[in-house]
């Protein structure tokens, strides 16, 4: 029997399957060296980059709920410098496409970090984060307002050639709206969706238990929300949406295939189970065949 087509087509280039790993929870590669077979990705999304070092929030950072996780971390990374004297050769070394997820305060911050990506060979594409709930400055202002969105994705647009992928925030009234901002203002992809603002208290001390209050919620308890957000979205716009949001199995990805997304990310999945990514990749594929699918691009449309 004839293996699916498992190609994911995003403005012009191709990822050789639809299982990524998602921004902030697979490090620049290096940290799952040994633990993940990275040449069976479809991507890897790095760890947010922004112009200056970031060293986040203050501890303790995570917190763990029913179904998932709390996590506030605030962007922590070594700054733009650092990536590009000491990053891009582990992004060298990955046997699959990289795309790096781009983050800032202000607007000149993210045109700053897409610049440089621009003359970076062994850059895929890069990920708007427009949508963090866990920083006090930029983050999700970005992804909130549909004009401030379309102003940074038009701005980034003119000065990155490669794919741009929007990762859109589920705290929004309209998802919609969001989304075909940021596809009018020239976006290739829509990444859907990033964590829920949650919190958690411990009772005894009456504070909550992460010191800036609240952080985003992911994990299996955002999961419907995730596959509600990329169904809506995907009959919003035109351009490939690429689904996240609790999955930690092959029934989970195909949740949000058949709802409508292109590709999917795993995420808080990994810190129990750092090699699931070629196990979902597997049993995307037994299903179809089993179900007579021979393209990844057919799965969805269904609803």
């Amino acid at each position: 029997m004839v293996d699916p087509d498992l190609t994911v087509a995003i403005a012009g280039k191709t990822l050789p399957n639809p299982v990524g790993v998602a921004s902030g929870t697979f490090g620049f590669g290096e940290e799952y060296e040994g633990l993940t077979d990275t040449a069976s990705l479809g991507a890897v999304y790095t760890k947010a980059v922004t112009p200056e070092p970031r060293a986040g929030n203050p501890p303790p950072r995570l917190a763990e709920t029913p179904a998932g996780m709390i996590n506030a971390i605030g962007l922590a990374n070594p700054g733009l410098a650092a990536f590009l004297s000491e990053k891009v050769r582990i992004l060298e070394r990955l046997p699959c496409p990289a795309i790096v997820n781009v983050a800032g305060a202000v607007m000149a911050d993210y045109l700053k970090v897409a610049e440089a990506m621009e003359e970076v060979d062994s850059v895929w594409g890069i990920e708007l984060n427009v949508s963090c709930p866990n920083v006090d400055h930029g983050g999700m202002a970005f992804g909130t307002d549909p004009k401030v969105l379309e102003s940074l994705t038009y701005a980034v647009r003119k000065v990155y050639s490669k794919p741009i992928i929007v990762k859109l925030s589920p705290n929004v009234t309209d998802i919609g709206e969001i989304a075909r901002a940021a596809e009018s203002a020239g976006a290739d992809a829509l990444s859907c969706i990033n964590t829920l603002t949650g919190m958690k208290v411990d009772v005894l001390r009456r504070q909550p238990v992460i010191p800036r209050g609240t952080g985003g919620l992911s994990g299996p308890a955002i999961r419907p929300v995730g596959v509600a957000a990329v169904w809506k979205v995907s009959k919003a716009v035109g351009i490939p949406v690429i689904g996240l949001g609790g999955i930690s199995s092959a029934e989970d990805a195909m949740e949000y295939l058949l709802a409508g997304a292109s590709a999917i990310q795993v995420g808080t999945a990994l810190f129990g189970e750092p090699d699931i990514p070629g196990r979902i990749l597997g049993g995307i594929k037994i299903y179809m065949v089993q179900e007579g699918f021979s393209r990844i691009a057919d799965l969805h449309g269904f609803f």
